[in-house]
Order: structure tokens, then sequence, then C-alpha cells
């Protein structure tokens, strides 16, 4: 009995103590994790946080098996494990967060035509896949009567400002950047995809994943779930001092990141309560660009 008992407190401690490496994107998708950051937020497991600043870099480290969690684009998660690697997502927390700025009249979609839109990075990126699509369903055909041109956020943002872009498709905090230089927001790519889809969420652009075997995990995994959860309702609660963490690793002025915030939604919905969102949103992604998406993941791509 007592040493069974022995047994017991190592393994409770030991737990205790384990660090697992959870890995997040770098930029502003640090506000809802900034108390974790800080151990204002606690769990029974400590998590060692690191940031990744591109996809390659994220996808080396769940596929040499380091990272046990991440957060990823939807996107990224289904084409990893479409792959074979063993990845499962546990909930989405990023619904709202692109929109068509202009500094030009506009009436709808129709005023594209014959424009060149900046997006940022290159084809195939969710804003991207969204704006086709949109075009097609107001009988415009992409890359014909609308063209398109990519690069780096930051650099779309400067055009933009130099006045040398018309059009500029992006997410936050880019919108606002745009925005100060007399820009405004000429469509809302959330609102348009509720409207095609019926979703009552939004976009699921990105959420929380675990890596590897989950047999012996659930205890953990349901702990470090609702870690994430109370650290996205903290940051939503005390949004100045989690922008007042955020810019000890961001150079954006703080007074844009709180501006796109008001355009920005993080909110915590378990797989179990988004599941038909996201296959709803995988399938029309690999419908139309199945270059960026060429497989839909089965139901194994779901933590039960």
């Amino acid at each position: 009995m007592k040493k069974s008992l022995i047994v017991l407190l190592i393994t409770f401690f030991s737990i205790l103590s384990f660090s697992l490496i959870f890995i997040n994107p770098f930029g502003p998708t640090i506000i809802p994790i900034s108390p974790m950051l800080e151990n204002i937020i606690h769990g029974y497991v400590n998590l060692n946080i690191d940031l990744w600043k591109n996809p390659d870099e994220a996808i080396a480290r769940i596929v040499s098996g380091e990272a046990k969690f991440a957060v990823l684009p939807i996107t990224t998660a289904a084409n990893l494990y479409t792959k074979g690697v063993d990845i499962k997502l546990v909930g989405i927390h990023e619904w709202k967060v692109f929109y068509l700025v202009s500094n030009q009249e506009f009436k709808d979609l129709s005023s594209l035509k014959g424009k060149v839109v900046y997006s940022a990075h290159g084809r195939g990126q969710t804003v991207d896949v969204l704006l086709r699509y949109l075009l097609v369903l107001a009988g415009l055909e992409p890359d014909k009567d609308v063209q398109f041109a990519y690069a780096p956020p930051q650099e779309v943002v400067a055009l933009f400002k130099a006045g040398k872009v018309e059009f500029a498709a992006l997410p936050e905090p880019f919108v606002s950047m745009c925005l100060t230089s007399g820009g405004k927001i000429v469509l809302d790519f959330q609102e348009e995809w509720n409207k095609i889809s019926g979703s009552a969420n939004g976009i699921p652009i990105a959420g929380l994943f675990v890596i590897g075997d989950i047999a012996h995990y659930k205890n953990l995994i349901e702990d470090v779930e609702k870690t994430f959860e109370n650290s996205i309702n903290w940051s939503n609660e005390n949004l100045d001092k989690a922008l007042e963490i955020t810019s000890k690793y961001l150079t954006i002025p703080t007074p844009i990141l709180k501006e796109s915030m008001k355009r920005t939604e993080f909110r915590y919905v378990p797989v179990s309560k988004c599941k038909n969102d996201v296959e709803m949103f995988l399938k029309k992604m690999n419908e139309l660009y199945s270059e960026g998406l060429p497989k839909i993941p089965d139901d194994g791509f779901y933590l039960k």
C-alpha cells in the first residue's frame, strides 16, 4: 500500500514538472497566448512555448516529433494529416481577421473588374481562395477580369500607403495599418463566407492541434485545452494587459494592435462544436484550389 502511494506521488509530480513543447505563430496570434507566456494562466503541466515565424519551421518541429501541441492554420494542419502526420484538431480559436481595403470607390465586387488586387504572400492562402470564389459567384473570371499580385504583408501596406495599390486583401493588423493612410474597408470576408456557408461561427482560420499518439494523454490534452481556452478568455477580458505583454515580442505599435482587435475574433470552440464548420470549409478550399489542399482529411483528423 505504501509502495503504491509512493509510485502514485512520483507519477503525479512527474506530470507536474513534465515540460511539453507548444508552438504558436509569431505575430498578432501572440495576443491570445500572452498570459501563458507570462505564466498568468497556469495548468497542471509545464508548457515550453516556442514561437514559429514561418510554416516550414512549424512543420519541421511537428514532423520531427519535437512539438506535442501546435497552433496552426487549418489548411496547413489538414495537409500534414493527409500526408501521414499524426495530428488532430482539438479546437478552433481564430474566426475573424480578413478584409478587403481600398482607397477607391467600391460598390460591389463588380468594381474590381479591370483592377489588380494585392494579397499577402502567395496564391492559395485563405483570403486569396475566398476572393477568387466570390469573384466567380459575381460573374467575374479571376486572372482575366481581375488580376492578382502577391507580396509580404508589410510591403503591401507600404505600397498601399504610397498610393501604388488600390485594392488589398489582407488580415489584421495590416488592415488597420492601411486605414491610417485614408484606406477603408470595403468587404468583410467573414460576412461573405457566412452568407455562402450558413456558418454561425465564421471562417475557421486557425486552431489548437495535438501531435502523436494520444491514447495515454487524454487528461493531458484536456488540461492543455483548458489552459489555452482560459488564456484566450483572459486576453479578451484584459486586452490592454495582453497587448502590453505582446508588445515585448512584436514591433507593431500597440495602438495599431488594439485597433485591429476590433475586427479580429479569438474565441475558443472545441472540435465537438465546430467540426461541421471545419469540414465545410476544407471541402470548399479543396473544391476551389485543389493545388493548395489536394485531399480532404478523413474523420481521424478530429479529436474524439
